[in-house]
C-alpha cells in the first residue's frame, strides 16, 4: 500500500509581532510543520528560491532574534514526548513543546528538569537557542541540560548531533537559530525534586551586599530591586526530596497573591505611571513598602514559575559574577542622577561557568542584570545607558533580550565566537536562516 503525504500546509504571510511589542514583520507565507519532511521540504524550497525561513516559537523573544522576514515555520504541531529512558534520566521532545508542558511530561517518569527560569511560555527550541537560564551556581541554563539533538541545516538535510561531537553540540545547543531548525531535544533530566521557597523583604544594600555568599550557599538565589525605594525581594530556594510535603500557602492562595495582586494590582501601576511618569515613584514606594515575606514547599517546576502578565520590555546582560554589586550600584547611582521613572523592578540572577560557545555564561561563574520597562513607557536611554555600564564589564547580552551589540562587540567577549561562525558557514553556508538580527550579531 502507498502512503500519500500531503504538502506541509502553506499560509500568506500575516503580520507577526512578538509578546512584548518590541519586533513586528509580515513574512512572506507561513508553513505549518508536522514531521521532519515538512521542514526539510520548506528549508530546500527556500534555498532553491534564494530567500529565508525563521522557525516560530511563541514570540517570546524581545531582540529580533525570531524575526520572520522570509517563510515562517511553525513548529507548534510538533510538541510532545519522542523517547524517554528513565533510567538514564533522560528524554527526547519534539522542539516545539512549550516549557510549561514539560512538567506533565516529566512528572510520570519520575523526573524533572534540573533548572528554569520564571517564564515557562517559550518552546524548548527557543529557550534554549536563546540561552535562557535560571539561577544558581550548581546548575547552568536550560541548553546546558541537551545532550543530543536533530535539527535541519541550511542545506536542508536532517542531522542528528551527540555527545560523541562534543564541539558541534557546543554550537547547536545554544545556536541562535543560525544553524538549523530544530526538530527534537534529548535533555539530560534529574530525579523528580521539591524546593524550599523562602522570600524576604530586605534593604536593597543587604540585598547587594549579600549576593555573593547568597548564591555561593545557596541552591537558587535571586532579588529584585524596586527603583525608587531602598527595597529589595530576596528569593531563596533549597532542593528537597520530592516526596517532601506541601507546605506554607498553596496553590490557591499563592495565586491569589500572585496573579490577582502581583499581575492585576501592578498592571494598574504600570499603566497609571505610563500615563503620568511623575507618580511613578510614589508608585514604586507604595509596592515596596506591600512587600513581606513568605515560605513555601511545593514542586520544582511550581516554585521555579511565576506568572508574568504584566507585558514589558527587558534587556539582561551576564557579567563575571565577582563584579555584580558593584555593577548594581552603578546602575542605582545612574537612576538617581537621570530622574528616569522606573516602574519595574531590577532583577539580579547567578549562573555557572558552562562550555558552550555563545552561552552567556561561557567559560565563567556569570552574574545577571536585568532590565525591564513597562511595554507603554514612553522610549527613553534607560537600556542604552545600563547597557554601557555592563558592556564595560565584559557583559554579554542575552540573546533574546533587547541590547545593541555587534558581531565586532561580541567577538571580543566570547572566546569561541569564530569558533561558531565556522559552524554556521559549514551548517547554513546561503545564509537560509538569516535576519537582520542575526547578521548584525554573527557578521554575513
Amino acid at each position: 500500500m502507498t502512503t500519500i503525504r500531503t504538502a506541509p500546509a502553506t499560509t500568506s504571510g500575516t503580520r507577526w509581532r512578538n509578546w512584548g511589542r518590541t519586533q513586528a514583520a509580515t513574512p512572506s507565507d507561513v508553513v505549518t510543520v508536522r514531521e521532519v519532511d515538512d521542514v526539510v521540504t520548506a528549508v530546500r524550497r527556500a534555498r532553491t528560491a534564494g530567500t529565508t525561513v525563521k522557525a516560530a516559537g511563541s514570540g517570546h523573544s524581545f531582540s529580533g532574534i525570531a524575526v520572520p522576514t522570509g517563510t515562517s515555520v511553525d513548529l507548534s504541531a510538533m510538541s510532545g514526548l519522542v523517547t524517554a529512558d528513565p533510567d538514564r534520566g533522560r528524554v527526547t521532545v519534539r522542539a516545539g513543546t512549550p516549557l510549561h508542558q514539560m512538567p506533565g511530561i516529566l512528572e510520570p517518569l519520575g523526573l524533572a528538569m534540573p533548572n528554569l527560569g520564571d517564564v515557562d511560555a517559550q518552546t524548548l527550541a527557543g529557550a534554549t537557542s536563546t540561552g535562557t537560564h535560571g539561577t544558581g551556581l550548581g546548575v547552568g541554563g536550560i541548553a546546558t541540560q541537551i545532550v543530543g539533538l536533530t535539527l535541519v541545516t541550511g542545506t536542508g538535510e536532517m542531522l542528528t548531533v551527540g555527545e560523541d561531537d562534543p564541539d558541534l553540540l557546543q554550537a547547536t545547543a545554544l545556536g541562535l537559530g543560525a544553524l538549523g531548525v530544530l526538530v527534537d531535544i534529548t535533555l539530560q533530566c534529574v530525579p523528580a525534586f521539591a524546593l524550599e521557597a523562602v522570600e524576604r523583604a530586605v534593604s536593597v544594600d543587604a540585598a547587594i551586599s549579600g549576593f555573593l555568599d547568597a548564591v555561593r550557599t545557596s541552591d537558587h538565589h535571586e532579588f529584585y530591586w524596586f527603583p525608587h525605594t531602598d527595597v529589595a525581594l530576596t528569593k531563596t530556594n533549597t532542593r528537597l526530596p520530592a516526596d517532601t510535603p506541601a507546605q506554607g500557602p498553596g496553590r490557591v492562595a499563592r495565586f491569589v497573591s500572585d496573579e490577582l495582586l502581583s499581575n492585576g494590582v501592578f498592571a494598574v501601576m504600570c499603566e497609571a505611571g505610563a500615563r503620568f511618569p511623575a507618580v511613578t515613584p510614589a508608585l514604586a514606594r507604595v509596592a515596596g513598602a506591600a512587600q513581606s515575606g513568605r515560605r513555601f514547599v511545593a514542586s520544582s517546576p511550581d516554585v521555579f514559575v511565576s506568572a508574568r502578565r504584566v507585558r514589558f520590555r527587558e534587556m539582561e546582560y551576564a557579567i563575571p559574577l565577582a563584579q555584580v554589586p558593584e555593577a548594581v550600584d552603578e546602575i542605582r547611582a545612574l537612576i538617581d542622577r537621570r530622574g528616569w521613572r522606573i516602574s519595574f523592578p531590577l532583577e539580579v540572577r547567578a549562573a555557572p561557568a558552562d562550555e558552550l560557545m555563545l552561552s552567556t555564561a561561557s567559560g565563567r561563574d556569570s552574574g545577571y542584570i536585568a532590565v525591564h520597562r513597562y511595554f507603554r513607557d514612553a522610549p527613553d536611554d534607560y537600556f542604552t545607558s545600563v547597557e554601557e555600564i555592563l558592556a564595560r564589564r565584559g557583559g554579554r547580552p542575552h540573546w533574546g533580550k533587547m541590547h545593541t551589540r555587534t558581531a565586532d562587540d561580541l567577538r571580543s567577549v566570547y572566546p569561541r565566537f569564530d569558533e561558531f561562525v565556522a559552524a554556521r558557514d559549514r551548517l547554513d553556508p546561503d545564509r537560509v536562516f538569516a535576519n537582520p538580527y542575526l547578521t548584525s550579531v554573527l557578521g554575513r
